[in-house]
């Protein structure tokens, strides 16, 4: 049994995920898609807010960020251990090491946890959570900000003179798909209810050095429970047209032409508040679910996910 779902966000003014300044110009990373170029933010991005919004909600994890250091830096309390960390259970983890390192972590480690521990660490572990890029929904029309840093007196400074800072920014939501295969899930069913209990809460993305104020919760959301291995529609397929209402005409239009399965879908928020009587009422008869909320969709699944993991293997 897999979980395919895609996520699109409100519309917001974004400065999120900056490349490399450019003097004092500082740049938003791009992608482009035909002939335009849209404002991403990266999977790891995503990833680094989902750990500490599973720290937040008490589940155990290995990996959290040093935010007092010259350069990006992150601490582990511990070896890695799919059994004993959250984090290191669904995003997975490789550490490059050469044969003489390699030995001595293991030596580490069977010093510290015993030797059955050392006998069974892996080096590298593949992520359960799947993700990919979030992806803004306007193209980036080059827009710029400016900000006016003042020159600073006392016991310390940044800069001798006042500097005009410049700051790239687009007006647009963002959407992104993830996937889970839940049979990987079946050794922490109660981490993984949690887990998709905190993307229902996303925020705080890494970007503008955590200054910019960017929800990535869902406003919109499309979720497939399926034992098929692909989700079989256009992961980026959210719409959203002039008076920001979100619509993905691929699976409403797929679910009742019987293209797609509607007992599989669950759909909600923004995407089923846009819709007019006729349509949820044909979606409704082909047993599709629909949320006007979708932390509560994402509670909701997030409970049957967890009676599936919990029962017996086939039920």
């Amino acid at each position: 049994m897999n979980l395919f779902a895609t996520i699109i966000t409100n519309t917001q003014p974004s400065s999120n995920y900056r490349g490399e300044s450019a003097e004092n110009r500082t740049i938003i990373q791009k992608i482009t898609k035909g002939r335009f170029e849209y404002a991403i933010i990266s999977p790891e991005a995503f990833r680094n807010a989902l750990r500490e919004t599973m720290a937040a909600l008490n589940l155990p994890c290995n990996r959290k960020r040093v935010h007092d250091e010259d350069q990006l830096a992150v601490e582990f309390s511990d070896f890695n251990d799919a059994s004993s960390y959250a984090d290191d259970f669904f995003m997975g983890w490789m550490i490059a090491a050469k044969p003489a390192d390699k030995t001595k972590l293991l030596n580490a480690i069977k010093e510290k946890h015993g030797e059955q521990r050392a006998n069974e660490f892996e080096f590298k572990r593949d992520s359960v959570l799947r993700t990919n890029l979030a992806v803004a929904t306007e193209p980036y029309r080059y827009d710029t900000v400016f900000t006016q840093s003042p020159k600073m007196l006392g016991p310390w400074s940044n800069a001798d003179n006042s500097q005009l800072l410049y700051r790239e920014v687009s007006y647009t939501a963002y959407q992104f798909p993830f996937a889970i295969n839940l049979e990987e899930c079946r050794s922490h069913p109660d981490w993984t209810k949690v887990l998709l209990e905190a993307i229902g809460q996303l925020n705080d993305v890494a970007g503008n050095h955590a200054r910019s104020y960017f929800e990535m919760a869902p406003a919109s959301i499309v979720v497939r429970l399926t034992n098929r291995l692909a989700a079989g529609y256009q992961t980026y397929g959210f719409k959203v047209d002039e008076d920001e209402r979100h619509t993905f005409p691929e699976i409403i239009e797929g679910i009742i032409n019987d293209d797609l399965p509607g007992e599989e879908f669950c759909l909600g928020g923004k995407l089923v508040l846009s819709l007019d009587e006729g349509t949820k009422g044909a979606l409704k008869g082909k047993k599709v679910k629909l949320y006007n909320n979708c932390q509560k969709l994402l509670d909701l699944v997030a409970s049957n996910v967890y009676e599936y993991l919990t029962s017996p293997k086939g039920e």
